[in-house]
């Protein structure tokens, strides 16, 4: 078993190649199939690629990543693979370029393994809403891994690849990363170009991985990084080397009084984040109770918003221009009604029609608008509280991961949101650290959140709690 990009570059040294390690990860999948991790395994060109990387590291002119198995989640394009966003609406689908990460990942020598299942266009928060199954857990097989990103965790959980990408719009890498033991990073607003990732909310949208090891979430996030020109939101500002390095001095950490007294948290996952607190602070270190007054708008706010954008995103998927298109439909009309209404899962059709409510004449400034100025709100109370501290601690998540088919009320799967949706109203980078194990059996994450562009802080602090847990 390969778990971390260290366990690769030992085998490497001792005489094993590229093509073995890649061998070994293709019996794990075919091994897990249940877990139904992965849409599609891409064995051909993943095989060329490992042949090729072996020669380079030959030849000593191998990438930084020679070597690293990774599995991309289903709504990022890769030229010549099929992408769907797990949603029949895109079935077939060949992508015709590659998105800029993996296309750096790739640049550096990563072998691409294949497609990972996900929620249909990255809405949910258990991968049930997948058009092509569930995910199931890779620790308990009749547990969710959690989502969107639930292909992604479950994968690294499994060992059916090093590392795999993520999307996050609102706890899409951190929630899976929780529920399966992995760490789970997303980037600030910005850090990682988003082209070619299938938009959702294309404000809140952030690329980034989910691994075994902090210092490979750091590798894979610094060679993903950086402006480009394909992408007007992605930040221009230099990318510093991302390895964590130990601490110089004790940190001052704000945690959120609110995350930890609501009702709704489980109480193992509360007493293990409180001893936590209580051992970091014997040890020199600065905990800082704060108040956080918008915790019970900040769900609310964020479905206002991202559904408002999905609406607008998601109207290009119209049986038309690509992908499916109903056989029944007559006249232009028709062809765009029948084929969304048979191309979108329940989910995907519930927060299109919810913001396009929230987006029509009358409700816009009661909704949306709205909505707006409470997320200023939110990112100035974020930012206020991180100029005194060095980052926030709160929860991943409220609970452990539940059973498949437990959680049936959306309203409930929404709340499943309430810890992590703040990094992603705010900007900031955010990760998720396992930190504990229920007496369910279940693993449990412990949530970091950083200063816009503080990744290097973030993961440094990261690699610190990691071996202090």
């Amino acid at each position: 078993m390969y778990k971390t990009f260290t366990d690769i570059k030992s085998a490497l040294e001792k005489g094993r190649t590229v093509q073995d390690i890649l061998q070994c990860y293709l019996n794990n999948i075919e091994e897990r199939k249940d877990l139904n991790a992965f849409l599609e395994v891409f064995e051909t060109s993943a095989k060329e690629q490992a042949l090729a990387v072996d020669e380079k590291i030959k030849n000593g002119t191998a990438g930084r990543l020679a070597g690293m198995v990774i599995g991309i989640k289903d709504n990022l394009c890769y030229k010549g693979h099929k992408v769907s966003a797990a949603s029949k609406i895109l079935e077939g689908f060949e992508s015709i370029y590659t998105a800029t990460a993996v296309e750096r990942l790739l640049a550096e020598d990563a072998v691409i393994i294949g497609r990972l299942n996900c929620d249909e266009f990255a809405m949910g928060s258990s991968n049930e809403n997948s058009a092509y199954g569930v995910v199931r857990n890779a620790l308990n097989e009749d547990y969710v891994p959690g989502g969107s990103s639930g292909g992604s965790a479950s994968a690294v959980a499994g060992d059916l690849c090093t590392v795999a990408l993520g999307s996050d719009t609102g706890g899409s890498i951190r929630q899976p990363a929780s529920f399966t033991g992995t760490i789970g990073l997303k980037p600030t607003y910005g850090r990682i170009s988003r082209y070619g990732l299938i938009a959702y909310a294309s404000s809140f949208d952030q690329i980034g991985p989910i691994g075994n090891d902090v210092a490979d979430i750091a590798l894979v996030t610094e060679i993903m990084a950086g402006e480009d020109e394909y992408d007007g939101t992605a930040s221009s500002k230099e990318v510093p080397a991302l390895a964590p390095n130990p601490l110089k001095n004790k940190l001052k950490i704000a945690y959120i009084k609110e995350t930890l007294d609501s009702d709704g948290i489980d109480t193992e996952i509360k007493e293990r984040i409180e001893q936590l607190i209580n051992c970091l602070r014997a040890d020199g270190h600065e905990l800082i109770p704060v108040s956080f007054a918008y915790v019970e708008q900040m769900v609310p706010t964020y479905y206002v918003l991202t559904t408002a954008e999905a609406s607008s995103n998601l109207s290009r998927f119209d049986g038309v221009h690509f992908g499916y298109r109903s056989n029944e439909a007559k006249g232009v009309e028709e062809t765009y009604v029948k084929s969304r209404t048979e191309g979108f899962g329940d989910e995907v059709k519930r927060r299109i029609m919810a913001g396009t409510f929230v987006l029509s004449q009358g409700y816009f400034e009661a909704y949306y608008a709205k909505a707006q100025k409470v997320r200023r709100l939110i990112q100035d109370r974020t930012n206020e509280i991180l100029e005194q501290n060095d980052v926030i601690l709160l929860p991943t998540t409220p609970t452990t991961a539940f059973e498949l088919n437990s959680v049936k009320d959306p309203i409930q799967m929404y709340l499943q949101d309430i810890y992590t949706v703040q990094a992603n109203l705010a900007g900031n980078p955010a990760i998720s650290l396992p930190i504990g194990k229920h007496s369910n059996g279940m693993p449990f994450g412990l949530q970091l959140i950083g200063k816009h562009f503080g990744e290097k802080e973030l993961l440094d602090t990261s690699a610190y709690l990691m071996d202090f847990c």
